[in-house]
């Protein structure tokens, strides 16, 4: 008979204060795509900062989530001398851990915006930063440092699909229309990653992992803000579970 069991996928979190205390935040918006659509249970990851943490995290769980952040990953992780802050050191440490457990375990690494990058720099590759202060119209990812969060995720730009590659099969698209901010883009790809979109000015907008290596999917815009009215960042979230739900049941 058929298994039932609903994935369970860990979510990184963003570390906040509530209430005069430490707190893990994540959106609600990720929880309800994971739900709704992927049709998972999420798991908020506690701070992890041995590998052996992150070995016994990955046991209970049958892929992660790195989310999105308003930080950049720190320079010294990916062999640059200088970036720009805000940075969230243990989130940086917490990340690197969980994705080379789960590549080890063979396990799905789902990526989004930062998340993206963290995969990136923890398989070697370098960043590039982006948040300038500049906004010219051929460069829609670039937003003034003094942007509110409503206008960051207004800006819409195409992007171009690579054919036969993991999100040309999910979106059945050529093309895609995004929104998204990036305060640091991919420089060098990682070790094992492929491109799979990339914006008009050479922004690499999603990557996905080669064959043999742990099932990796990322994009550098946020399709849990508008899964309800663009098909794109739905099939996302389904892809997403079907992967995880496929690989749960090896």
């Amino acid at each position: 008979m058929p298994s039932t069991r609903k994935p369970v996928i860990g979510v990184i979190s963003c570390t906040r204060t509530v209430e005069g205390e430490d707190a893990y935040i994540v959106k609600t918006r990720y929880v309800d795509a994971l739900t709704k659509h992927a049709d998972a249970v999420p798991l908020i990851c506690p701070a992890i900062t041995t590998r052996d943490d992150a070995d016994a995290m990955l046991a209970r769980l049958d892929a992660i989530l790195l989310t999105g952040s308003n930080s950049n990953i720190e320079p010294h992780h990916y062999g640059a001398a200088s970036g720009r802050a805000p940075y969230d050191p243990g989130r940086d440490t917490m990340s690197a851990l969980l994705i080379k457990a789960a590549v080890a375990a063979s396990k799905p690494v789902f990526g989004i915006c930062r998340g993206l990058q963290e995969i990136n720099v923890a398989l070697g590759g370098t960043l590039v930063d982006q948040r300038d202060g500049a906004e010219p119209p051929e460069l829609p990812h670039h937003a003034p440092d003094d942007a509110p969060l409503e206008q960051m995720f207004g800006h819409s730009h195409p992007i171009d699909v690579v054919a036969d590659t993991p999100l040309a099969a999910i979106t059945g698209e050529p093309k895609l229309t995004i929104n998204s901010v990036h305060f640091q883009t991919i420089g060098t790809l990682g070790a094992g990653l492929v491109v799979n979109a990339r914006a008009k000015d050479g922004v690499v907008e999603a990557v996905s992992s080669v064959q043999g290596l742990a099932k990796i999917l990322a994009v550098q815009w946020h399709p849990e803000w508008r899964p309800e009215t663009r098909s794109h960042d739905l099939a996302f979230w389904q892809a997403l579970g079907e992967i995880t739900r496929g690989d749960a049941m090896r």
